[in-house]
């Protein structure tokens, strides 16, 4: 019995092993020199050209899906608040003629501004409209979407990370 299981996991371990390799083969490597006061110092950087395609083909695939879902989402509410909205203008358009009291239509302003926004969003054209924005936003104003201090860098990490562990070694 363990024969069986010591043979399938060699079988899995050598499939394995090939994948690596294969993955080795597809790296594009950079080697950069640098000289700092007088000592050569050597940095390697790899990629690996179609794992990186295939994350940014996965990360646009789960954007698109996440997508899908808001406007699903937004047209099946519609359907609910649709109908409780064509209830609702009904019964308060009777309710004003019936009680001669005009104020009963006010509620429907607000709800007719969110019933609008609505059908925008699951049939409409907002989505586009959002997205040519957010396109006039990246191309005009940059400045409003830079981080507090500034990005991210490797050092930063290092830093923080060294500073933590330290904080841990300490207690």
């Amino acid at each position: 019995m363990g024969f069986i299981f010591s043979k399938s996991m060699s079988e899995n371990m050598k499939n394995q092993q090939e994948f690596m390799l294969m993955n080795a083969r597809l790296q594009i490597c950079f080697f950069w020199t640098f000289h700092i006061n007088g000592i050569i110092q050597y940095t390697v950087f790899c990629v690996q050209p179609l794992s990186l395609e295939r994350q940014l083909m996965m990360q646009n695939e789960m954007r698109e899906r996440q997508m899908a879902l808001q406007i699903a989402w937004s047209r099946e509410f519609l359907k609910y608040f649709g109908s409780f909205f064509g209830i609702a203008a009904i019964s308060l358009t009777a309710g004003a003629i019936r009680r001669k009291k005009p104020a009963f239509l006010f509620p429907i302003i607000p709800l007719s501004f969110i019933f609008t926004y609505q059908y925008d969003l699951g049939y409409g054209t907002l989505l586009q409209r959002m997205k040519g924005e957010a396109e006039n936003i990246l191309e005009t104003e940059k400045s409003k979407l830079q981080l507090p201090r500034g990005v991210i860098t490797f050092e930063n990490l290092e830093k923080a990370r060294r500073e933590q562990s330290k904080f841990f070694i300490d207690k």
